[in-house]
This record gives structure tokens, C-alpha cells and sequence, in this order.
């Protein structure tokens, strides 16, 4: 006792605190715990919501969230109906937002356009025809040369034009513009009809049409001159017999 009234203060302190928390340590944790639960590490209770191996499904990951066909595009993973060749058509751009259907690589709008197909320059009647279809680009026009010569130039949404005549052989060319620059040229080479061919077959025709006309009206003279003839040649004999 003479011992313990000669310790520190504080030492004394420390040695009450130390045998106060061991009195106060929980005694309920264990009896609270369910007697049909497994201890787990540490002595904590395992979770009965936590999956355990014998609840894992291979098979669950594919069946829990199943891909509906009615979710996705009509047209999903399938080309367009889209013809290059066609004007006034609706463009890849929307149908491929409207029915989910893939369009080919465009370049973009900081590229040059690539080449436009030239299909035919033709003479319809009237004037020389070229019809070209479009670059899987971005385009903003079309320009179409003759023997080197800007002729025309034409809309994004063109496909094909009148030149005029063209009198000469000439190399008719068709580019792709947009706000970067010209794309490379597409060419055929145009040989020209003889035009004057339908005004010579008019004048033969019509040189055989006189010429038939002066034949039949010649029969027709020399027919009514012989009637004339057999006419008078009949009153003689007439006159001769009285």
C-alpha cells in the first residue's frame, strides 16, 4: 500500500484508463451472432445477400440482359439504297439516320472531293450531254471543261448537263469542287456527228420528189396528147366515109 502512494501521479492515471477500457470491451458481439452462420475471418459473420460460388451462373451474364431485335434500326449493318449516278435523291447522310443503314467512307470536309465518275457525253438532239456520278465525298459543285475551257458548272446536287455544240473532238473533263479544293479530272474524249447529215438526206429527198413530180406531169402530157391525136385522126375518118 506504501507502495502504490509512492507512485507518479500520471503512471497512476495511465494504469486506470488501461483497466477501465478492458472492462468496457463488447461482450453482446458473440451472443448476437446467429448460430447457423459461418464465423468468417476476423471472426465477422458472412453476408447471406453476398453471392457465393455455389450461386454463381455462367449462363446468367447472357440471359439477364437479352439484345432485342425491336431495339435496333431496320436496316442495322446493311448498305444504303443510295445510287451515286441519281439527282434529287435523299442523301446516305440521312437515310443512314433514319434506318440505321451504313454508307460508304466520305472524306471530309477539310479534303479534296474525290474523282467523279464520268459516265457518257452524248449529243441528244439538241446540245451535247455529259452525266457523271459522285465522289464519296464532300462536294459543293461541279465544273465541266472542254478542250482545257471551263463550259459549265453545276450544283452539288447535279448528276448531269447540258454543254451546248460542240463542233470539234474535244476532251470533255468534269471535276469535284468543295471549300478545300478541286478534285482530279474525269475525262472522255467527244467526236462529233455530222450534223448536216439530216439537211443533205432533206435535199435528196426533196430533189426526188421534183424529179418524180416532172416525170408524172411529162406522162400526163404526152397521154393527153395522144388522146387528142386519136380524137382527130378519128373525125377524118369519119369525114372521109361521109
Amino acid at each position: 500500500m506504501a507502495a502504490s502512494r509512492g507512485l507518479p501521479v500520471p503512471l497512476a492515471i495511465i494504469c486506470l484508463v488501461l483497466i477501465s477500457g478492458y472492462s468496457f470491451l463488447p461482450t453482446t458481439g458473440v451472443a448476437a451472432m446467429d448460430p447457423t452462420r459461418s464465423p468468417g475471418p476476423q471472426g465477422f459473420t458472412t453476408d447471406d445477400s453476398l453471392p457465393s460460388a455455389e450461386d454463381y451462373d455462367p449462363d446468367r451474364e447472357a440471359t439477364d440482359a437479352p439484345i432485342l431485335a425491336d431495339t435496333l434500326p431496320p436496316l442495322w449493318g446493311t448498305l444504303c439504297n443510295y445510287d451515286p449516278c441519281l439527282e434529287s435523291q435523299v442523301s446516305c447522310g440521312v437515310l443512314k439516320a433514319k434506318t440505321g443503314c451504313s454508307c460508304p467512307g466520305f472524306t471530309t470536309q477539310r479534303e479534296p472531293p474525290e474523282i467523279p465518275n464520268l459516265k457518257s457525253v452524248s449529243w441528244n438532239g439538241s446540245e451535247v450531254v455529259v452525266h457523271w456520278c459522285e465522289p464519296y465525298s464532300y462536294v459543293t459543285g461541279y465544273i465541266v471543261r472542254v478542250a482545257g475551257k471551263e463550259r459549265q458548272r453545276f450544283g452539288k446536287d447535279r448528276r448531269a448537263g447540258g454543254l451546248g455544240d460542240i463542233e470539234e473532238v474535244s476532251n470533255v473533263c468534269v471535276v469535284a469542287v468543295n471549300d478545300v479544293a478541286e478534285s482530279e479530272e474525269s475525262c472522255m474524249m467527244y467526236r462529233p456527228r455530222d450534223h448536216s447529215l439530216p439537211l443533205k438526206a432533206g435535199l435528196i429527198g426533196g430533189a426526188l420528189g421534183l424529179l418524180l413530180l416532172l416525170l408524172l406531169a411529162v406522162l400526163l402530157w404526152r397521154r393527153k396528147r395522144q388522146r387528142k391525136q386519136q380524137a382527130s385522126i378519128s373525125m377524118r375518118e369519119t369525114a372521109g366515109t361521109q
